[in-house]
């Protein structure tokens, strides 16, 4: 049985990292995007970190941020993977996590005329760049940065990536065990799809969500 990994994206909160790990979360993320609703300080997701058990990987999530900026995170927060969300080249990406000496995951926004051929160009360009680049996350292309809740046709991802990639881009608990079942992703990412507000996660809903991965793993 292949065990889909979870990824709860946008803690702001203590009870929320608590929620995330008590339900089996694999990775918690941590947004550093000044503009985001789920925005949190350096300050902030360190103590957020602090609280989180062993064996559960913590991301940061930045937005076109400098090696500084990132430098700056890096030195209060000990977060274990970096998340490149917004227009980093290639280069850009291997140079800051070369710089904090971490592994990073690059966003790709998937758009309607993406091809599963352009997928596999990135990964091969980024795996080229950088050893520390560790995989693919797809989201949703929209004209704004970080997630919104908009879904991207899964078919276009090719069956020999899929068990690579982390799946994003409008999944909810209702949605999960279908995603997974279709495309088999190495993990599925989710933040506004478990919330009751901006930033604001609800447990339960986190709960029914790992609930459903699980299941659809099951059925696999």
């Amino acid at each position: 049985m292949q065990r889909t990994r979870i990824k709860i994206c946008g803690l702001t909160r203590p009870q929320d990292v608590q929620a995330a790990v008590a339900a089996g979360a694999d990775a918690l993320g941590f947004v550093f995007y000044a503009k985001s609703p789920r925005y949190v300080t350096a300050a902030q997701a360190g103590a957020l970190m602090s609280a989180v058990p062993p064996f559960v990987s913590t991301v940061a999530l930045f937005v076109n941020a400098s090696i500084d900026e990132v430098r700056a995170v890096a030195a209060v927060a000990p977060f274990a993977q970096l998340q490149f969300h917004g227009d980093e080249t290639v280069e850009q990406c291997a140079a800051i996590a070369a710089a904090v000496g971490k592994p990073f995951m690059r966003v790709l926004r998937v758009r309607p005329e993406t091809s599963g051929a352009d997928l596999l160009a990135e990964e091969a360009l980024c795996r080229a760049a950088s050893p520390l680049f560790s995989g693919l996350l797809l989201d949703t292309f929209v004209d704004a940065y970080g997630g919104a809740g908009k879904v991207f046709d899964w078919g276009v991802i090719p069956a020999g990536l899929a068990p690579r990639v982390v799946l994003s881009g409008g999944l909810t608990v209702d949605s999960v065990a279908g995603a997974v079942r279709q495309v088999r992703p190495y993990a599925v990412d989710i933040s506004s799809g478990v919330e009751q507000a901006k930033g604001i996660k609800d447990g339960a809903k986190i709960d029914a969500f790992a609930a459903a991965v699980r299941m659809a793993d099951r059925e696999g």
